[in-house]
């Protein structure tokens, strides 16, 4: 029996409507009457599927209605609907302080605003893709209800992107919203924003129902709720440009499939562009000054931790109060200086398990100042003295039993107990000539005996002394330079006893061999920069540029001279690139603040991969201006990835297959 064909529409699979025409269309070649006894043979499996979206039979007040006093709303649809992720996905403008009440009851969504209404305004109740049909989930799509307490609607929308200004990530779920243009910038503190949006998980927005008009536009990730900028740890947003929305008629070409590989036709379909739509807002927060004591611990016995919420120049002091604190402490402090640990040098203290301290430290008061304040402090070691004096003597018991054994046995067997070492921790000993070799150690050093650390470099068949430097990097790092040679094979050798901690425990003799990889083993990588937007002039500011890996993570950073930056010696990989101009010349980035109109320092990404391969020089031109900034760090190192847009699911056309339909579009011109 020859199989019956099937329609569909032109690429694209069909809904429930399209599969009845399709049978209607078949059934006039008498081939529907056949299908269950020529190609499905067995008992009926439930019909069609509804894969149709559900859609708005009315509305009260009615979609676009105008004067409008009530502040209840309800939305009438063909079928049961369910509203997913309301208080994420859906946003009311102007955006309401009291939060709104919107909920699903069957085949109604009800809308009830808290808020008193503002006269002659649209409001505007965008759900985006959160309403489904309640059985089938089938998307109803983006979806915007809107009506106006004034004599007109505005229908005008502006859309963009908001980044993070560090590293240009897509910020998901900020608020965006207007001002008109002629508000000072102190309303961003006070006064709630005028139309307002929210970001997607790629960074964009689009905010809808704009009067015509000059805005400016600012973003928010409002923590308290309240629409304003209030507090610094809030990330914020500006820009000084103008907005000012605008439309124009426009079409889009939209793309008909014959099948997965073959295109059946494309066809341009008219729509309202909105403009602008490209509006780049840069986020950041601002330096958090505030300093207050997050919290103590003292993970190890010997080792005290006090983390604040912010550095300081100046670090705590620390008074005993059950103990001479006089020389007690070794001091540890991150490069921010909010994170500070304090080795306690005695062991006596070591043993003790409650060390009762006063702290002085600044930290700021109510008003924002910073004050020294003091406080009382416990640090309580998580181990008792007790118990790790019984876990020592157990090990030693185990030691003990051990030896027995062996001598038992007639082996060898060791009569005192080994003592154990300093051993210190070395980088990647496989380097390049532009490397240098830390070694980090777990304990504060009582003494660092440099001359007691060798390095050889090895000519032909011979081993010769290499000139190089220890110096100390931090309380327990030490980083060991040298003038290393490419293609040459080095030996660090380390003499017993060269190093001591505080606690009286030595390093015992090391040799580490260290191996410089070949010029030919690398890559050579220069770039030509241009669009770089710093002052003519500008004697302080410069552009920084980055060498980064696969993950995004910095590996390297120089300074361009005249628009020209050379890395060297690159190891054969896949590179990406960022850039920022350094303002201040202070070698790092530095973020805005919004009171004293000062953006953060602005970055860039080479929106392409960089192949580098050995023994070869690898140049790039890169113009920092060319591509909008949205578009520039590849997809392929961002980490905020966008959500998969919710599609209608079409499975009448594997169910029309697996009743052997099969296709007639030369009949029709139509395709299932």
């Amino acid at each position: 029996m020859k199989k019956p064909e099937i329609f569909t529409f032109g690429g694209r699979r069909p809904g429930r409507g399209v599969t009845m025409l399709a049978l209607a269309l078949l059934s006039g070649t008498g081939v529907v009457a056949g299908l269950s006894s020529c190609a499905r043979m067995g008992n009926p499996d439930g019909g069609w599927y509804d894969d149709t979206p559900p859609r708005v039979v009315s509305a009260s007040p009615a979609e676009g209605a105008i004067n409008v006093s009530s502040k209840k709303v309800v939305i009438n649809f063909n079928e049961y609907i369910k509203i997913e992720n309301a208080q994420e996905k859906v946003i009311v403008s102007p955006p309401q302080l009291e939060q709104a009440d919107i909920k699903a009851a069957g085949r109604r969504i009800l809308i009830e605003l808290k808020d008193t209404l503002k006269e002659n305004t649209t409001y505007t109740v965008d759900f985006s893709d959160a309403i489904s049909d309640n059985n089938e989930g089938n998307p109803m799509g983006n979806y915007t209800y809107s009506f106006s307490t004034g004599n007109q609607i505005d229908t005008l929308e502006v859309s963009g992107y908001v980044l993070n200004a560090e590293d240009l990530e897509p910020v998901k779920g900020i608020l965006v919203g207007l001002y008109p243009y002629d508000t000072p910038d102190s309303a961003f503190h006070h006064e709630a924003m005028m139309r307002i949006s929210r970001t997607n998980a790629g960074g964009q927005f689009n905010i809808k129902g704009v009067a015509d008009g000059k805005y400016r536009i600012m973003a928010l990730n409002d923590v308290d709720g309240d629409f304003v900028f209030g507090q610094k740890s809030e990330l914020v947003a500006y820009s000084r440009d103008s907005i000012k929305p605008t439309w124009k008629p426009d079409t889009r070409q939209d793309t008909i499939w014959r099948d997965s590989l073959h295109i059946a036709n494309i066809i341009s379909i008219p729509y309202t562009h909105f403009l602008p739509d490209d509006i780049t807002l840069l986020s950041f927060q601002e330096p958090q000054t505030d300093r207050m004591l997050l919290k103590t611990e003292r993970e190890k016995p010997e080792k005290l931790g006090i983390y604040f919420t912010y550095g300081h120049d100046s670090l705590p002091v620390l008074t005993g109060l059950n103990f001479n604190s006089d020389s007690a402490f070794v001091v540890e402090a991150t490069e921010k200086r909010d994170t500070i640990f304090y080795w306690l040098r005695d062991t006596a203290l070591v043993n003790m398990d409650t060390l009762n301290i006063e702290m002085r430290s600044m930290m700021t008061d109510t008003l924002g100042v910073l004050q020294e304040h003091i406080d009382t402090l416990t640090f309580q070691s998580k181990v008792s003295y007790e118990k790790r004096s019984k876990d020592l003597q157990k090990e030693f018991e185990k030691w003990q039993k051990e030896q027995e054994k062996l001598k038992k046995r007639g082996e060898h067997y060791d009569s005192i107990m080994p003592q154990k070492y300093l051993e210190p921790r070395f980088s990647n000993m496989q380097i390049t000539p532009l490397d240098n070799i830390t070694m980090e150690l777990p304990e504060p050093l009582a003494k660092c005996d440099t001359s007691a650390i060798h390095l050889y470099s090895k000519q032909d068949t011979l081993w010769f002394e290499s000139p190089h430097e220890v110096r100390q990097l931090s309380t327990r790092q030490y980083v060991i330079s040298a003038n290393w040679q490419a293609g040459t094979d080095y030996s660090l050798e380390i003499d017993s006893a060269a190093v001591e901690g505080i606690y009286g425990l030595v390093n015992k003799a090391a040799k580490q061999g260290i191996k410089v990889g070949k010029a030919e083993d690398f890559s050579t990588l220069k770039l030509d920069i241009s669009g770089i937007p710093i002052p003519a002039g500008d004697s302080v500011a410069v552009l920084q540029v980055q060498l980064l890996d696969n993950s995004g993570k910095m590996l390297r950073q120089l300074t361009a001279k005249d628009g020209k930056v050379e890395f060297l010696y690159v190891k054969p990989a896949t590179y990406y690139l960022s850039a920022f101009c350094d303002m201040n010349g202070n070698g790092k980035w530095d973020t805005g603040i919004y009171d004293e109109d000062r953006q953060p320092e602005p970055v860039f990404y080479f929106n392409e991969e960089v192949e580098c391969k050995a023994n070869w020089d690898v140049s790039r031109k890169w113009n920092l201006r060319a591509v909008p900034r949205y578009e520039q760090k590849p997809a392929k190192i961002v980490k905020q990835k966008p959500e998969q847009a919710k599609k209608l699911r079409n499975r009448n056309l594997d169910r029309a297959k697996q009743l052997g339909i099969e296709y007639i579009q030369e009949k029709t011109g139509v395709r299932m």
